[in-house]
């Protein structure tokens, strides 16, 4: 064995669990509706009040629709789009 394949493999050794563990954080796109379906219901509880409620209430409810309906996309986007106007930040794990 030459250095630079003891270097090559101590990398691959070191950098392999990182990329495992990167892997098993990322959320499909139904864990990420329900996840933003659950912040978008406290949002609107902590902010009620918000000139922006009924708005983002509707884009809830519209989120909610798309997420059942198998266009996460579109729901997650409307889940993003009721965070903003509440003022919060949407998670994203």
């Amino acid at each position: 064995m030459t250095i630079s394949t003891i270097v090559l493999t101590g990398a691959i050794v070191f950098i392999a669990p990182i990329e495992q563990s990167m892997a098993a954080e990322t959320l499909t796109r139904t864990e990420l509706c329900g996840k933003l379906q659950q912040q978008v219901q406290h949002a609107m509880t902590e902010h009620a009040e918000a000139k922006r409620a009924a708005k983002a209430k509707a884009l809830q409810k519209t989120g909610t629709r798309f997420c059942a309906s198998n266009k996460q996309a579109q729901g997650i986007r409307s889940y993003a789009q009721a965070l903003k106007l509440l003022g919060v930040q949407p998670v994203d794990d």
